[in-house]
């Protein structure tokens, strides 16, 4: 396939998978914690204690990274009416009838949909996981407090885990996507049909990155 547009830089492609190895540290840590069917995860860390101290720095480290992404990416995320109407006919998204829907920008509505869940879900788990972070912080909070940021931290790092699952089947859904994300460029072809209103304003000189 003929690469012609830039999607991404290397430095947005480093930071990314930057991001990607750093979830998959503080996932399969967290599980560790989370328990004690998934403890003998902390193998992989060193160790219980081991675990314990590293995840917290790994959330931290993959937090960092993600927000650079958001200061990249996030005038690109803003939705607009006709991302609602894309998310109205998502179906037709997995029907392979894109031809009836609205025109797509540098991404689509469930590209964007996506983009604002995991932001809030890492705020979620930077904010809790510093109530809990023994270590440091948890003797500023009361016990009830510590009690709901614990349920809260589970309950984003599930809905993280999953929107993340979803993020890579739809990479992999779209033939391209991830090649994007590996070598930085697209084809005009692929840019033509899954995001005509980008491919437009980068043929104008608008919007190349």
């Amino acid at each position: 396939m003929k690469h012609d547009i830039q999607r991404y830089t290397a430095g947005e492609r480093s930071n990314h998978w930057a991001v990607a190895i750093l979830f998959v540290l503080a996932g399969l840590s967290g599980l560790a914690l989370f328990h004690p069917a998934l403890f003998w995860l902390s193998h992989l860390f060193g160790g219980g204690p081991w675990t314990r101290i590293l995840h917290p720095f790994i959330g931290i480290a993959m937090f960092l990274f993600f927000i650079w992404l958001v200061m990249r990416f996030m005038s690109h995320n803003m939705i607009h009416k006709r991302d609602v109407q894309w998310l109205k006919q998502a179906g037709d998204v997995m029907a392979n009838r894109e031809g009836n829907m609205p025109e797509v920008g540098r991404y689509n509505g469930g590209q964007k949909l996506l983009f604002w869940v995991l932001l809030v879900c890492m705020l979620l788990l930077l904010v809790t996981g510093i109530v809990i972070w023994r270590e440091y912080f948890s003797h500023l909070f009361g016990i009830e407090l510590i009690r709901l940021s614990v349920l809260l931290h589970a309950l984003a790092a599930l809905v993280l885990i999953v929107s993340i699952i979803v993020h890579i089947y739809a990479g992999i859904w779209v033939k391209g996507s991830v090649g994007a994300m590996l070598t930085g460029w697209v084809s005009k072809g692929w840019a033509r049909k899954h995001h005509s209103l980008w491919y437009k304003e980068v043929e104008k000189g608008e919007n190349k990155h």
